[in-house]
């Protein structure tokens, strides 16, 4: 990646942080408990009569949501044969990604394509080409924060769809925790990797500008943030880090800053249940019909 480059995925030190938070949130089994219950009659329905099945996923990170989805596909469709091109810009978490897959022994069977590189790289690549790859299933969960125009990339993708085929987008929900943190504090924190925050309402925005038809189903979650509010706690500080996108919450953000956040995820982010503050984390599983 060119070092003028506008980072768009985790690296390094980002990649552990990132895994930080995933240990803690409860984030990624909610997202798999949702596509659980949500894609059965989805795949049954995309892949009724097809001899084969093109998959691709946008953003995929260490691939722990898409094992358990190309799993789910092939145990729905166990004779039929599956490709599973993926397009991940960080290098470290395609890595986890390929170690997970080489020991999911059901998956050996799966055509893996990896492309490491931003969405916006492999959209120029594809465009560049011109024989374009068609797929019955995509997916974007949680990447359409890093996209530079919401429009353009749904368009984009959309247009990749075989017929029948569905776009699968998880984003967080419109008023929820993250939404609330990140446009009340806008000017403080959009200044890096994600310059607009975008949450559910503004994806569905943009397919009903397109005129696209989709359905939204709701993921709900919420994780403990208490220890947020105690500054000996190595673990809150890495938390707050995290979910403002600062190398270091206590030394990046002025005193003002960090006591308005504060003050907003207890108050307008969260629950208090039993005496711990609960963050809402829910978010929304949009899919997109070609």
């Amino acid at each position: 990646m060119a070092a003028e480059t506008k980072q768009t995925c985790y690296e390094g030190s980002e990649v552990h942080s990132f895994q930080f938070y995933l240990e803690h949130s409860g984030e990624h089994e909610a997202i798999v408990q949702g596509v659980h219950s949500i894609l059965p009659a989805q795949f049954k329905r995309i892949g009724a009569g097809k001899s084969g099945l093109d998959v691709l996923g946008v953003g995929s990170g260490g691939g722990e949501v898409d094992v358990q989805m190309l799993s789910l596909l092939q145990s729905t469709f166990p004779t039929v044969p599956i490709t599973a091109d993926i397009v991940e810009g960080s290098a470290e978490l395609t890595e986890n990604f390929k170690a997970l897959v080489a020991k999911t022994t059901s998956l050996q069977k799966v055509q893996f394509a990896w492309h490491i590189m931003h969405s916006g790289d492999y959209e120029k690549q594809v465009k560049a080409k011109g024989d374009v790859k068609k797929f019955d299933f995509i997916h974007m969960i949680q990447m359409i924060y890093y996209v530079d125009n919401v429009d353009d990339t749904i368009k984009f993708f959309h247009s990749l769809l075989k017929n029948n085929g569905t776009l699968m987008i998880i984003v967080e929900a419109a008023h929820s925790g993250w939404d609330t943190l990140w446009k009340t504090f806008k000017k403080e924190l959009c200044v890096d990797a994600i310059t607009e925050y975008r949450s559910s309402a503004e994806v569905i925005s943009s397919l009903k500008s397109q005129g696209l038809k989709y359905e939204e189903h709701i993921i709900d979650n919420t994780f403990d943030i208490t220890e947020c509010y105690d500054p000996n706690s190595t673990t809150g500080a890495r938390l707050l880090s995290f979910m403002t996108a600062t190398k270091n919450f206590h030394q990046s953000l002025s005193q003002e800053v960090r006591a308005g956040i504060l003050e907003l995820l207890r108050n307008k982010c969260s629950t208090l249940k039993d005496g711990r503050v609960m963050f809402n984390s829910e978010v929304r599983c949009i899919l997109v019909h070609a």
